[in-house]
């Protein structure tokens, strides 16, 4: 006899709510597997992490994972984060874009699906999460107009690199302005002649009340963006001239300041690549 699935649920749920492919929403997470662990860990997130407690989920339709090796860790900055203490901390990104309108469909199947992964012993428990949030689409920046690649495409067309960027504003009330002066005036000039085809803003929410408890409730709601530089080369190569004075530039505007400036390259799939240097 086969496994009840009710299957007959799904036609009917397939007629209703929003279907577009407009990034509404992601998850964002960066997390450190214990000394130790790591190329176990690697394999537990490629082989079946990967999969089964995220892209099989529904409206989760696109994900990509990236690495810091040392050398990229020990470019990152402020030294004191309030992100990642040490700052180093969090050698691996996953992102995943979110169907708009989907959010509250999404996160009751992952709270749901990761207890199952819990109860089935098929959760990775020797690893750190630096930053884990599910957030709110707010804004791209593009470096060329209607050129290139969107924003929908952007975990899917093989960008060589990613910077992480997590900016603060000092109250909720200043980050519609701080979102506002990075959208219209400082991204637009940062972005051009740069190795960065576009940005994504996005607004971290708050975790459910049942998630699981080893992942920590998500700080600066209601103050924090974070954004997703996507390059079109290795950052190492543009550090110097394009990176490295963001906290500056965003301290000057007197809106908020810089938490986090992380740079990544993607993983291989299916490959232990980059492991051997995380240390």
């Amino acid at each position: 006899m086969s496994e009840d699935t009710r299957s007959e649920l799904y036609a009917e749920l397939a007629a209703v709510g929003p279907y577009g492919t407009h990034p509404g929403h992601a998850l964002i997470t960066m997390v450190e597997p214990h000394p130790g662990h790591e190329y176990a860990y690697n394999r537990w997130y490629e082989d079946d992490h990967y999969y089964a407690g995220a892209m099989a989920m529904p409206w989760m339709y696109a994900g990509r994972r990236w690495v810091a090796t040392r050398d990229l860790q020990l470019l990152r900055y402020p030294e004191k984060s309030a992100i990642a203490q040490p700052v180093t901390a969090g050698c691996y990104l996953s992102t995943y874009w979110i169907t708009d309108g989907r959010y509250d469909d999404h996160m009751r199947w992952t709270v749901a699906i990761n207890k199952r992964l819990n109860r089935d012993a098929r959760v990775y428990h020797d690893r750190t999460h630096v930053l884990t949030a599910f957030q709110n689409h707010e804004a791209t920046v593009y470096r060329d107009g209607a050129a290139g690649p969107r924003d929908v495409h952007a975990l899917d067309h093989p960008y060589a690199g990613l910077v992480l960027q997590v900016v603060e504003a000092d109250t909720p009330e200043q980050r519609a302005p701080l979102l506002e002066w990075l959208r219209t005036r400082h991204l637009p000039k940062r972005l051009a002649g740069s190795p960065a085809a576009l940005v994504t803003l996005f607004s971290p929410t708050p975790l459910p009340r049942d998630r699981m408890t080893y992942v920590k409730q998500v700080e600066g709601v209601g103050t924090r963006l974070t954004l997703l530089w996507f390059l079109q080369a290795d950052p190492r190569e543009y550090w110097d001239g394009c990176f490295t004075n963001l906290d500056a530039a965003v301290a000057e505007s007197g809106l908020g300041r810089v938490e986090l400036v992380a740079p990544f390259i993607p993983t291989v799939p299916g490959t232990d690549t980059y492991v051997d240097l995380l240390r």
